[in-house]
């Protein structure tokens, strides 16, 4: 088989946030497919630090730096009837990169990751094509606006990303999705569905890394009486900003009532203005960037992921029942991961009393962490996660769908 060109929206390494982590797994998976040429954006020192782990899996690559500041992607995208998601990561450099490793006549397949690298694939080029969506971004700027944030803007983005999304659905040989969930929100957006290729390519977690025994709890959570629930992810991210906001808002008063020493911790790196003014309040502490987030997790009393809107598998959730850490989400967080409420993790709805009761009943099921480890060992692995891409690249799923 020929080379691969695999596009990808930000530099994998450090993986060290969910699209991140995502992204560097299917690079390790496609560099032992065959040579790999690597597109990509860097946006920070961190970035830029991790090309040097870029180059020892990459035959060439092209990192841009992605500067362009979102009032002129926003302007570009009215201008050009686009959404901003894409004009925001176009970069004639990076085009021409493209084409010019087309052009030397070895690339048989291009993987895009993410649904803003789709815009590099050559009308003309006659390889095979794999996209990678991860999940339906359309569908979470659908939400935003019904949630009533910038309303004009994210119904804008939303429409104009499923025309985008579709188009590349028709374009790629397989267009693969983060769950069994996602695929079926995607293939019911659809015009004539059955005429696309649509396979699920699930998230996995590397359970050597996050092994509790290997960990020791961070001294303030393991020294305070607590308890301690830990809330992690990149907190400039709307969704996490929001359900950050949410435990500090609502849940932190309702369990302080019942625990007057009880912390909620939210850990994660770019923490925003309005999180960052909350912490040292009364039952808060907003950490921002950590060392190790891991630590965290093995002093938490409960992993909480309080989400109001997801898409697709959460990493952090899977990091957290890896450390054999009791997690309760809502149903939203809880969307692609199989596993059972009550024995492997706690479903909750956004409400403060109902999620602190179900933590006060976690004495019912002192074994739930283990079980939680136990579920993600046998499901979530990385290798078993990404063993269809072989075939992907290959082209047998053509064949197995035709069988």
């Amino acid at each position: 088989m020929g080379d691969i060109l695999f596009l990808a929206h930000r530099v994998p390494f450090p993986p060290n946030r969910g699209d991140k982590i995502r992204s560097a797994n299917l690079l390790r998976k496609l560099a032992t497919l065959g040579r790999v040429h690597v597109g990509c954006f860097a946006e920070s020192a961190e970035d830029f630090a991790g090309v040097a782990e870029l180059e020892t899996l990459a035959a060439t690559k092209c990192v841009v730096k992605r500067s362009k500041p979102l009032v002129l992607a926003g302007a570009e995208a009215v201008l050009s009837g686009k959404p901003v998601s894409l004009t925001a990561f176009y970069s004639a450099q990076l085009q021409q990169w493209v084409c010019d490793s087309i052009a030397g006549g070895q690339i048989d397949t291009i993987v895009v990751f993410s649904g803003q690298m789709g815009q590099y694939v050559p009308d003309g080029y006659n390889g095979r094509v794999i996209v990678d969506l991860c999940d339906v971004d359309s569908a979470k700027f659908e939400n935003y606006a019904a949630a009533g944030d910038r309303v004009w803007l994210n119904v804008r983005e939303g429409r104009l990303l499923a025309i985008e999304e579709e188009r590349l659905a028709r374009r790629a040989d397989i267009t693969t999705l983060i769950s069994q969930n996602e695929a079926a929100l995607f293939r019911s957006r659809l015009c004539n569905p059955s005429d696309v290729s649509v396979e699920v390519l699930g998230n996995g977690i590397d359970a050597e890394s996050f092994d509790p025994s290997r960990v020791e709890p961070h001294p303030e959570l393991l020294d305070q009486a607590g308890p301690h629930f830990v809330f992690t992810g990149q907190m400039d991210y709307r969704p996490n900003e929001s359900a950050a906001l949410w435990a500090i808002e609502k849940f932190v008063p309702v369990m302080r009532a019942a625990y007057p020493d009880g912390m909620v911790h939210i850990v994660g790196r770019n923490p925003t203005p309005v999180l960052t003014a909350h912490d040292g309040a009364s039952g808060v502490r907003v950490w921002g960037e950590v060392p190790d987030v891991k630590p965290f997790l093995a002093g938490a009393d409960c992993v909480i992921a309080p989400l109001l809107i997801a898409r697709g598998v959460q990493n952090k959730v899977l990091e957290a029942m890896a450390m054999a850490r009791p997690v309760m989400l809502t149903n939203d967080a809880a969307t692609g991961i199989a596993a059972k409420d009550g024995e492997h993790l706690l479903i909750a709805n956004a409400d403060p009393a109902e999620m602190l009761a179900r933590f006060e009943a976690l004495e019912e099921t002192p074994d739930i962490g283990a079980a939680a480890r136990q579920f993600v060992l046998e499901h979530h692995a990385w290798n078993a996660m990404l063993a269809p891409l072989s075939g992907f690249v290959n082209g047998q799923q053509e064949a197995r769908n035709a069988a």
